[in-house]
């Protein structure tokens, strides 16, 4: 079970490219709730501030990993308030 959602999410990882349309696209759609456009922009800024790391970066490979989970998680909670309109355009439904 837990090696079926590690490699679900190493799946999402790799289409990570498509993030960005996509996010250009959820916070212009009118599709999506503004209340759901306030949250994801709140948890992006809150990653982007956040000032500490669970991994310091000068651990050079390792100090990175922890970043690209956290913005795995993030990008992941956004997909997954989308409308399915969203989903289907960008081939992100989890």
């Amino acid at each position: 079970m837990l090696l079926f959602k590690f490699l679900k999410r190493m799946k999402f990882v790799f289409k990570f490219w498509k993030i960005i349309p996509f996010s250009k696209d959820f916070f212009l759609s009118k599709e999506v709730m503004t209340h759901h456009k306030a949250l994801g922009a709140l948890i992006i800024l809150t990653y982007a501030f956040f000032p500490f790391d669970l991994i310091p970066d000068f651990f050079t490979f390792f100090g990175i990993i922890d970043d690209v989970v956290i913005a795995t998680f993030v990008v992941e909670r956004m997909v997954k308030i989308a409308p399915q309109s969203l989903k289907d355009k960008y081939k992100l439904d989890n």
